[in-house]
């Protein structure tokens, strides 16, 4: 895999588990919460595996239908479209 390509997929997905964190904690405490939008905005960027485990890690969102199938589904058509892009470039 294109490496510049796997870092970006880590950081996108290590910040999106952390937005789900910090959205967690701050929804503990009824402080301002980060906007739905904003979280799935990380996961459309590259983060949906991250903000994935980070929703049933720290059980965040799971009541939210969007939530708990948009988040697999995107993460599912990362993985796929990151398999045929290593097929593409692998030729």
């Amino acid at each position: 895999m294109n490496t510049p390509l796997l870092i970006y997929l880590i950081v996108a997905d290590v910040l999106a588990l952390l937005l789900m964190l910090s959205d967690k904690r701050r929804a503990k405490r009824r402080e301002r919460r980060i906007p739905e939008a904003s979280l799935f905005l990380a996961a459309l960027l590259g983060g949906a595996l991250g903000g994935t485990i980070g929703m049933f890690l720290f059980r965040h969102k799971t009541k939210h239908i969007a939530f708990r199938v948009g988040f697999p589904l995107l993460a599912l058509i990362q993985a796929a479209l990151c398999i045929w892009y290593m097929g593409v470039i692998g030729k």
